[in-house]
């Protein structure tokens, strides 16, 4: 297949910012540029693009989670690791073998609703954690393998379990590095990898180079919770219309397509009001209880803590 110049250079941007994105929250890579590339290509291509892109870069990111934050999450980020490869054979499988317009309605239709639950702010603990945490692997291997993206079903999981931010980004890259390599693996196995691949990898590798510090420097200055709710409110209106046009496609009822979109839309935005009306969102100003008031094992993520 023959990649038109204006493409690559399109691919190339949306690699930067979803890169930014990734490098401020520690996942978001994929959930922001597969939905995109979606548009214009399928996913047999592009798949095996993102995920050697993706095997590079969560290697950076668990470099920058830090020693310390690795060790204390790596018992309870195990359980996820050890079910992935079961999910990411049968989801490889698929990929090789289904329609690519059915795939991209599988793309759309499972991660549309995790994206909604992170912007609305959902956090439901699970006591069992080890338990909860084996289908959580085996599920994540079957979406990565298909889709390229788990970052939103993974950052799901660990806000409900209350991770500090400290040990956030290294619990997430450790999940992320797993299923990377491992889907290259099979995805190598199954010959995946063409000469289009490789050119597109050459142009859409480069600007994470430059996107993941970017997004360290984005987070020194902007609340963190704040940009992740910016980036998944962009995310889901970018999923709802991948969404409406494949529904068109396959169901040849695109009015019922954009009647979801725009109730993704309409969702949307009223949490977005909900969110910057309820609380000081950009530069630390508002009524956020101090560090102290809250107890650590209910920070999560996006809530301050003791990390200087």
């Amino acid at each position: 297949m023959v990649i038109g110049l204006d493409l690559l250079v399109l691919l190339a941007v949306l690699s930067l910012a979803a890169s930014t994105v990734n490098g401020g929250l520690g996942y978001g890579y994929s959930s922001l540029s597969t939905p995109l590339a979606l548009l214009a290509l399928v996913n047999k291509i592009i798949n095996p693009v993102y995920v050697a892109a993706e095997a590079c870069m969560n290697t950076v990111m668990l470099a920058f989670s830090g020693e310390a934050n690795i060790r204390s999450t790596f018992r309870r980020v195990l359980p996820v690791i050890a079910t992935l490869l079961p999910g990411i054979i049968v989801g490889s499988l698929v990929l090789s073998m289904v329609n690519s317009t059915w795939v991209k309605f599988i793309v759309y239709a499972s991660i549309l609703p995790f994206i909604l639950l992170q912007a609305a702010g959902l956090r439901r603990p699970i006591r069992s954690e080890t338990k909860a945490a084996a289908p959580l692997g085996l599920g994540i291997g079957l979406l990565y393998s298909i889709t390229t993206i788990s970052g939103p079903p993974i950052a799901l999981f660990w806000n409900n379990q209350g991770i500090v931010k400290s040990e956030f980004k290294a619990a997430i890259a450790q999940v992320r590095i797993a299923e990377s390599y491992l889907t290259f693996a099979s995805y190598y196995f199954l010959g995946l990898f063409t000469a289009t691949s490789v050119q597109i990898f050459t142009w859409i590798a480069p600007p994470i180079l430059f996107g993941i510090p970017l997004g360290f420097f984005i987070v020194r200055h902007v609340k963190v919770e704040t940009f992740r709710r910016v980036c998944m409110s962009f995310d889901a209106w970018v999923v709802g219309y991948g969404l409406a046009v494949v529904i068109g496609t396959l169901f040849g009822v695109i009015q019922v397509g954009y009647a979801l979109w725009a109730a993704v839309i309409g969702i949307d935005l009223w949490l977005l009001y909900r969110f910057f009306t309820g609380r000081g969102f950009l530069f630390g100003m508002g009524t956020e209880k101090p560090p102290s008031a809250i107890p650590r094992a209910e920070r999560g993520p996006d809530s301050p803590d003791d990390e200087p």
